[in-house]
């Protein structure tokens, strides 16, 4: 792989097989990242099959290219967001899908790379945005600079279910009225000096949380996990295969129900007698428990332990 992308993929035998790749057939991969999984579904479907591969990121894309250069010449990278799948799947002419992958949250390239602004170990710029090419999208320094007390406290409790929220989010407020948050470092020191004194559970960072709350905030990644699902199953054929890795709880839930509401006969209130929905089954769910790392994996690439595949199969 790219030395610029690197990128191990989480659960890789059992996203494979979950999505049933078979020679002749038609994937997307709607995260393709590091072209891991996708390298490994175009070497499953054979000249004969093909494979599209969607991500926000352009250097994400440059670096799949080089890796499924290597594999095939039948597949196509789209620089998108995965959210807007059904415009994509218009725009390119897409069939009908035999299997999409969704594999959520950051990879460990965007982590690493300093300039991302993604991580508190390392000073940088406060940016967090999957594609820097999306000026529209604000980024992580916008959110914490101008946003309320009221506001940073909702993002950081529900994106990062963080104990401390109006603790933080009150330092923050106080912090910028002297300087500007800009940094990665800046962020991280206003979060400690917050905390000091408090007891904090576990044994994680104490930026962590508000970090991860921030980056889920910008990229508006829990409503795009809730607005893709219904969209991908158009997409699929029948017979066709959703498989979805989530990496932290809010991400799983939102699956989770969205998966069960896929399968529901009926989505009319519970107290009322008579069914006028005609909503039907779309799908069935394979994964009756989420499939989860084993223990030689998460020693390997300790990235996988927090990992989580639910599959659906359109009917």
């Amino acid at each position: 792989m790219s030395s610029e992308f690197a990128h191990k993929s989480v659960l890789f035998n059992e996203t494979i097989e979950g999505l049933l790749c078979k020679k002749g057939g038609k994937y997307l991969d709607c995260t393709t990242g590091g072209a891991g999984h996708s390298s490994e579904i175009l070497k499953k479907v054979g000249p004969e099959g093909f494979i599209y591969c969607f991500d926000r990121d352009i250097e994400a894309i440059n670096a799949a290219r080089k890796v499924l250069n290597n594999v095939g010449n039948n597949y196509q990278l789209i620089q998108s967001n995965y959210v807007d799948i059904d415009k994509v799947v218009e725009e390119y002419k897409i069939p009908e899908l035999d299997g999409i992958l969704l594999d959520l949250g950051v990879s460990s390239p965007q982590l690493d790379k300093a300039e991302r602004g993604f991580s508190f170990s390392k000073d940088a710029p406060l940016d967090m945005r999957f594609s820097q090419d999306e000026n529209e999208t604000p980024k992580a320094s916008d959110l914490v600079n101008t946003l309320s007390r009221e506001e940073l406290v909702k993002i950081f409790s529900e994106y990062g279910e963080e104990p401390y929220s109006k603790t933080i989010a009150e330092a923050i407020v106080q912090s910028r009225k002297i300087n500007s948050i800009l940094t990665t470092t800046q962020l991280s020191e206003v979060i400690i000096k917050s905390l000091a004194g408090k007891k904090y559970k576990g044994h994680i960072h104490p930026a962590t949380r508000v970090f991860q709350a921030l980056r889920i905030a910008v990229n508006d990644e829990l409503k795009g996990v809730e607005r893709v699902i219904p969209k991908a199953l158009k997409a699929l054929k029948t017979g066709g295969r959703l498989a979805i890795i989530s990496f932290h709880s809010l991400e799983d839930r939102i699956v989770k129900n969205s998966l069960k509401d896929t399968v529901k006969e009926c989505i009319c209130p519970p107290r009322q007698p008579i069914c006028n929905c005609n909503k039907k089954s779309e799908a069935k769910i394979i994964t009756k428990k989420p499939i989860i790392a084993n223990d030689s994996e998460i020693k390997e690439n300790p990235r996988a332990r927090s990992a989580k595949l639910r599959i659906l199969e359109k009917i």
